[in-house]
This record gives structure tokens, C-alpha cells and sequence, in this order.
């Protein structure tokens, strides 16, 4: 009985944490209360705060159950020996638009979290996780790079770590603009070949896709 119950607990917990990924989408995280995502969940008031103690609460458990964009872009520089080319790079990335793409969680909780909440008071946090997972990506690529440098397969006249910081500008405007209006252009398409003019301006032989 006691299992039972904390799978319910659960399965409520995951309940409330998908309607708020909706309510917020739909209505702005400050212009959506706790009594929105109840009424829209089919729940009371006193069930959300069993699971979450205030908005920010619950806010910050969405963002937490999510992967964004650019924290799995920058695990393609983690996950790969020290091996990885700039095709690879480039293909990793590509994997990472269709991802987004094709998975409509990743794509709601980044649209939120770039467009629909403001980096103020308690949800400055936000801002804070949003700086973490650029900085990580950029070192991560910046090593990358560093690697191609050496190995001959990327040109020193742009330091890595410029480089590095343009190809995550490169990214993340694909991604915001995208979000912002999915039918204003073909994120995979576009992106890709965005991607390849860009990497293809830092090697040596000026051609970077497969």
C-alpha cells in the first residue's frame, strides 16, 4: 500500500510538472499563478503545494527534469576521446538541433526558459544555470578546438577560445530564433549549413561536412 502510494505521489509530482511546462508556455511563468496550474491540472491548490512550496519552487523542478539545448552540446565535446574532428564536432552538433526538434519537452522548457521568464528576484537562478551551461559548452568546444589546432586541422588565426564563443553565439541564436517561430525557417537545414560555413571559415582545407 505504502508503494502504491508513493508511486501516485510520483506519477501527481509529474502530472503538475507537465501542466505548468504547458501553463507556462502558453501564459509567461509571471503571469501564471499556482491556482493556474491547479485549475489546468485538475487539482487543488493544497495538492500543488504538497509537491512544491511556491511557484519558484516548482518552476525550478521543471528546469531541473530538463536537458537544454546547449547542455547536450556541450556533452558532444565531453563524451568523445581526444580524437574528435571538426566533422565530428559539426555532426554532434547536427544531432543536437534534431534532437530539439524532435523531442517537444527540450524544445517547451528552452522556449520558457529564453522567452518566457524574466531573470529577476527569485528566478535569477535561472539566469545562473542559463551562464553555467554556456560556460561549460564553450570550454568544452574551446577544448575541442584546441585539439583541431594541433592537430593541424583547424587554423591558429582565430584564438580557440574566440572561436569557441562564436560557434555557442551561432547556436544558441539558431535555437532562440527557432523557438521563438518553428515555421520561420527549417532549423536542421539551415542550422546545418550554418554550421558548415562557419567551421569551414576555421580550417585549413575550407571544407568541414561529410
Amino acid at each position: 500500500m505504502a508503494r502504491r502510494t508513493k508511486e501516485d505521489a510520483r506519477a501527481t509530482r509529474s502530472h503538475i510538472l507537465d501542466t505548468a511546462e504547458l501553463v507556462f508556455e502558453a501564459h509567461g511563468v509571471a503571469g501564471t499563478s499556482l491556482q493556474d496550474i491547479a485549475k489546468a491540472a485538475g487539482l487543488t491548490r493544497g495538492a500543488i503545494y504538497w509537491h512544491f512550496k511556491d511557484k519558484v519552487d516548482l518552476f525550478n523542478a521543471m528546469m531541473e527534469r530538463a536537458t537544454m539545448p546547449l547542455e547536450e552540446a556541450g556533452g558532444v565535446c565531453g563524451r568523445v576521446n581526444a580524437d574528435l574532428s571538426l566533422g565530428e564536432l559539426r555532426d554532434g552538433f547536427v544531432a543536437v538541433l534534431r534532437r530539439v526538434v524532435a523531442d517537444p519537452q527540450m524544445k517547451r522548457v528552452f522556449a520558457i526558459a529564453t522567452h518566457k521568464v524574466e531573470y529577476i528576484g527569485e528566478l535569477d537562478a535561472v539566469r545562473d544555470r542559463h551562464l553555467s551551461v554556456r560556460n561549460a559548452c564553450v570550454a568544452e568546444v574551446e577544448r575541442a578546438l584546441k585539439l583541431a589546432m594541433r592537430r593541424g586541422e583547424m587554423s591558429r588565426r582565430m584564438p580557440a577560445r574566440a572561436a569557441a564563443i562564436g560557434l555557442h553565439a551561432l547556436l544558441d541564436g539558431l535555437l532562440q530564433n527557432w523557438v521563438l517561430d518553428p515555421a520561420a525557417f527549417n532549423l536542421v537545414k539551415v542550422g546545418s549549413q550554418a554550421l558548415d560555413a562557419y567551421l569551414s571559415s576555421l580550417t585549413m582545407s575550407q571544407t568541414v561536412a561529410p
